[in-house]
Formats: C-alpha cells, sequence, structure tokens
C-alpha cells in the first residue's frame, strides 16, 4: 500500500535538510526513499515553505456533485421555505416527490453536508444525558400515549396558539397536533378541559382508546392548590372511559421525553417559515403533516423507519370510540371503584361546608373550622365524613358527577337529532365542528 506523508513528515525532511544532512542520510533517518526526500526538498526551493501543504488527488466538488441540478435547486427551496426541515426530513421529501422516482437520491449524511456547504445549516449545542431512572418498557402499541401542551406562541393571521401533542411510547406515532386558540395579539387563557376533550376524542377517533395515559402535573389534570387533590373533572371523565390517567414525577420532565422532544420536531415541521390564512387552515396543515411523519419520516429509535412502517398494524387499538358512542361508553362503576381508593383532607369553614371537586357540601352541624377525614363509599355513592378522632359525623352524597357533566357541552348535541350552529362561531363551538367532522354519514347538521 502506498503511503502518503504528513505534514509532520515533511517539515522533518526540510528541517534535516537544512540542517546539512544529505538525501540519503534523510531517507535512512525517517523511512522514507530518497525520491520522496527529494521530492519535498525541491517543493520548498520552488514554492517555499507554503509548498509543504500542497495536496494532490481527485478535485473536490462538494457535496451533492454528483446529483442533478433539479434534485439540488429543490432542497435549497425546500430549506429556505421550510428552515425547520432537516437532513432526514428533506430526504424523505425527495423519496416521495413523483418527479425523483428512480433517481439517484443523495443520503442525509450528503444533504446534511450540503447545507452546511451552502450556509443553510443550524448550530447545535454539544447534548449531555441528564441522570434518569430506566423508564418503563412499553411493549405494544397504544399502550401508553403522552399528552402535553407546548408554550404558547404567535402566529400570525391566525392568533397566539398552544399545540398539544399526543404520541404513542412504544411506536412513536404521532397522534395528533392540535392548534388550541388562545388569544388574537396575547394569551389571554390556557388550554382548559374542554380543549382537552376535544384533543382526545379526536385522536380516539382516529386511533382507537388506548390502555393509558400519561400527562404532567398542570392544573388540568390535578388540583395543584390542595395538598390533598380531588381529580379533576378531565381524570374522572377518562376513568369512566376505562383509560387510567398517569403522572410523570414531578420536575421531571425526561419521563415526558417523547412528547417534550415532539414539541420541537412539530415547531420545525409546520410552524417555522410558514404562514396560514385562518386557524382552519394550521389546523389541517397539521393534520396532513401528521400523515407524513408517520408514514415516510424516519425514527431513528425504530431502526432508521417511519413509525408505521415499522408497526404497520399500529393504525388501531382494537378499542373502539366514536363521539356519537361517548356516553355509552362512559361507565361510572369506574369512577365510583376510582373513589373508594382516594383519602381526602378538608377544612370547614365557619359555616359548616367544605368543597371537594368543585362542590361545596354542608354538614349540618355545628363542625365549624373542623378538620375532616373524608373517604368514598362506592355503594351508595356517599362521601363518608369523620372527625380527628375518627368519628363518623356526616355522610354526603356525591355531587357533581354524571354522565353529563363529564361530557360537557358534547352531551347535550349528542341528544340532538338535527342541530345548527350559529355565526359567528364561539370557541365551543368550534370545538363541536371538528368532532362532527370525525362522523362518518351523520345526519347532524353543522
Amino acid at each position: 500500500m502506498n503511503r502518503r506523508t504528513s505534514l509532520e513528515d515533511r517539515v522533518e525532511i526540510i528541517e534535516m535538510a537544512e540542517a546539512g544532512k544529505t538525501d540519503k542520510e534523510i531517507a535512512a533517518a525517517t523511512g522514507w526513499c530518497e525520491g520522496t526526500v527529494y521530492k519535498w526538498r525541491r517543493r520548498v526551493r520552488t514554492q517555499g515553505r507554503a509548498g509543504l501543504g500542497t495536496t494532490y488527488g481527485r478535485r473536490k466538488w462538494g457535496a451533492m456533485s454528483n446529483c442533478s441540478a433539479a434534485i439540488t435547486w429543490q432542497v435549497q427551496a425546500w430549506r429556505r421555505a421550510h428552515p425547520g426541515w432537516g437532513p432526514k426530513t428533506l430526504h424523505a421529501e425527495l423519496k416521495r416527490t413523483a418527479a425523483f422516482t428512480g433517481k439517484k437520491l443523495p443520503s442525509p449524511a450528503v444533504i446534511g453536508r450540503f447545507l452546511k456547504e451552502q450556509g443553510l445549516s443550524r448550530s447545535y449545542e454539544h447534548h449531555s444525558r441528564l441522570p434518569e431512572p430506566q423508564p418503563e418498557e412499553m411493549k405494544c402499541p397504544h399502550q401508553v400515549w403522552q399528552m402535553d401542551a407546548r408554550g404558547h406562541s404567535y402566529v400570525p393571521e391566525v392568533g397566539v396558539i398552544a399545540l398539544v401533542h399526543l404520541n404513542d411510547c412504544a411506536t412513536h406515532l404521532r397522534l395528533l397536533s392540535y392548534p388550541v386558540w388562545l388569544g388574537a395579539q396575547r394569551a389571554q387563557r390556557h388550554p382548559d378541559t374542554a380543549d382537552y376533550q376535544t384533543v382526545l376524542r379526536l385522536a380516539f377517533s382516529d386511533w382507537g382508546l388506548p390502555e393509558r395515559l400519561q400527562v404532567d402535573h398542570d392544573s388540568v389534570f390535578v388540583d395543584n392548590s390542595s395538598k390533598s387533590p380531588f381529580p379533576t373533572r378531565l381524570h374522572l371523565w377518562l376513568v369512566a372511559l376505562g383509560v387510567p390517567l398517569v403522572f410523570s414525577r414531578p420536575v421531571r420532565p425526561t419521563d415526558q421525553g417523547l412528547t417534550e422532544r415532539s414539541h420541537q420536531l412539530w415547531e420545525a415541521q409546520c410552524l417555522q417559515g410558514q404562514t396560514f390564512a385562518s386557524w382552519e387552515d394550521l389546523y389541517w396543515a397539521l393534520h396532513k403533516r401528521r400523515d407524513f411523519l408517520n408514514h415516510d419520516l424516519p425514527c431513528a429509535s425504530l431502526n432508521h423507519q417511519p413509525p408505521l412502517v415499522a408497526f404497520p398494524h399500529a393504525g388501531f387499538s382494537g378499542r373502539p370510540y366514536r363521539p356519537e358512542w361517548e356516553a355509552d361508553l362512559l361507565d361510572l362503576t369506574r369512577v365510583w371503584t376510582y373513589l373508594a381508593q382516594g383519602h381526602w383532607f378538608r377544612q370547614t369553614s365557619k359555616d359548616t361546608t367544605f368543597s371537594l371537586g368543585g362542590q361545596v357540601y354542608y354538614l349540618g352541624q355545628p363542625y365549624h373550622h373542623s378538620q375532616l377525614d373524608i373517604t368514598f363509599d362506592p355503594t351508595d355513592c356517599l362521601l363518608l365524613c369523620h372527625d380527628q378522632a375518627g368519628y363518623l359525623v356526616a355522610c354526603c352524597p356525591i355531587q357533581g358527577l354524571s354522565i353529563e357533566t363529564l361530557m360537557g357541552d358534547l352531551f347535550a348535541y349528542t341528544r340532538l337529532p338535527v342541530f345548527q350552529l350559529a355565526l359567528p362561531f364561539s370557541r365551543s363551538d368550534l370545538h363541536l365542528a371538528r368532532l362532527f367532522e370525525t362522523i362518518p354519514q351523520s345526519s347532524i347538521e353543522i
């Protein structure tokens, strides 16, 4: 095999020559042949020390030099129009473009080098992993879903939105990205129970019901104002549907790692560098891009396969759901069984009342400013209130828990054979419009 001299080898040869050594002596000392020694001595005589850095070989034309001009132009055009699209996304777009079928396509690595040469690459900071516990092994599709809302951002012509994302842990399926509208110029509210119910109903309609849903400690999911929290309405709605809610550990975003990373993915894929004429246009752009992410974009965690290629059977969980079926799917027996496992502590007010789950209960006895130990009897659906000595002081029928209250606005509309939304549409009307789009051949007029 032919060896090549390094810059250090060449400098050593010249320094020995300047010290008065002959070519034969230099060759014996360095192990190079006399011809190589003579070559670099002559190079320095004609070009000076700068000649030591001269290299020969195949001329470098740059990345993607073997690709057609159309492919090169298209990659540049896509990247300038979508600054968030990386090499893998651009490669996947080339593969599904009919004009480039059968043509030699550059690999994601080559596209990455090309973007760097053209000054179109982004700078990244070096990453380090934080210490974290071993995650629970997810073996089956739709075993655990993760849901989280991305911080709000302003989108011209649309307003301030927060993207709520749903992902399947085992398959990395991007189940849904839903833009919750928060205000015209600034955020005037936060995503509420109705928003999350809309997101989940849309995802349930497309994929079926999962076995579990994992969320963080947002106030929509857990009552953060109490040290002894009662389940929220959204929580009990999921329990009634047979979808247990599990919580990530406090101040541990790594427990929601898949969904935390998906925030950046959706931002890069759909928002960066894009404009939308209305909220509707943004909604359908996200919906359409979901198909690309699941069918075309390779995932490093899945051996560089798209989720639905790696798991072709993951398109349905096996537990069907439709919005018009929801009242029949909700089972309050599940709620009573769940509440029977609970234990709450409440301080009574001066008028001997206490609040639990947003409902006010009156004891009817002089137990003002008393500490109550409250449990639930699933047989008679009663809250059992004990004093500090352990004596039962009151039995209060549970309030505010019914099929109607758990469903919210959807309950009334699913009971009507025909209805029409009034113009202009309110925010709740838009939720209903999205849901009824999932109902095939419905007799409901919107």
